[in-house]
Formats: structure tokens, sequence, C-alpha cells
């Protein structure tokens, strides 16, 4: 585990994961989300489009599984519009499908002390698919850290 003064702008850190049909049905139950397109009207053997929201999510959550990561108290502060990129935030370049392989690079953007107990770091996230095409970028993604968190 890495701690808040172990992190420098710049860093990064990589993981792979996949979103199966059971996992999307189940973020689409949870969420609410009703909208034809992720309708399960197809074989378990098709593969169908997953959500953006459930892409960044399963990012996040692999974020936080991070070996460099987990055993930090990291709370979710929200996400900024980058200035340099005309204040966006989120951009879904590529359609991903079930069951295709996501690889995410994190990289450390900002990172600053809040007050004497929390910093804040900037996570920018970038998913590629099997085949090295982006799917998702998603910048500024911030999280509040403890400065001295011991488990």
């Amino acid at each position: 585990m890495k701690t808040f003064a172990d992190l420098n702008v710049g860093d990064e850190f990589y993981s792979e994961c996949n979103i199966s049909s059971p996992e999307l049905d189940a973020y689409l139950k949870f969420s609410g989300i009703k909208n034809i397109i992720y309708d399960d009207t197809k074989s378990d053997k098709e593969k169908r489009m997953v959500s953006g929201r459930a892409i960044l999510s399963k990012m996040e959550g692999e974020f936080t599984r991070l070996e460099q990561m987990y055993g930090n108290l990291l709370i979710f502060y929200g996400i900024d519009g980058d200035p340099e990129w005309k204040n966006r935030q989120t951009r879904f370049l590529k359609p991903l499908y079930t069951g295709e392989k996501l690889k995410i690079k994190f990289r450390i953007s900002d990172k600053r002390e809040v007050n004497e107990e929390f910093g804040l770091i900037a996570v920018d996230f970038e998913g590629t698919n099997q085949e090295g095409k982006t799917v998702v970028v998603s910048k500024k993604n911030l999280y509040q850290m403890k400065l001295d968190f011991k488990q």
C-alpha cells in the first residue's frame, strides 16, 4: 500500500478486468437504468453493450482494489472538469461489450493537502479494449485520502 506521501503526480498504475452479462444485469437493476440498448434479449453467448456508468463504476472498483491503494481511507469526492480539456470530465469513445477485456491505466494528475487530516488526489482513468482502442477517458476523478491512516 502506498500512503498519500508516497504518491506523486505522474504515477501510473494498471489493471485489467471485464464485465460479464450477469454483472451488467446487476448494475442495471441496482441503478434503475431502463434503456432498450441494454435489455437482456440476447443469448448468453452474444455480447451486450455495457453502460458507460457501469464501465466507470468498474474502473473505480479496480482503482480501490489496486495493491497500491487498498488499505487507505479513500473517499470518492467528485469529478472535476479538466481546464486543459475544456472542463470536460469523461468521454466514451468506443463501445465496450460484455466479456471483452478492459485494460485500465490510472494516472495521478494532481495531489494536494486539504487540511491536517486529509489530502486530495486527482486520478485520470483511461480504458482500452483488447484491441488497444480507447474506450473511455475520465479526468480528475477526485479522492480524499487520509494523510496518516493506519489500519
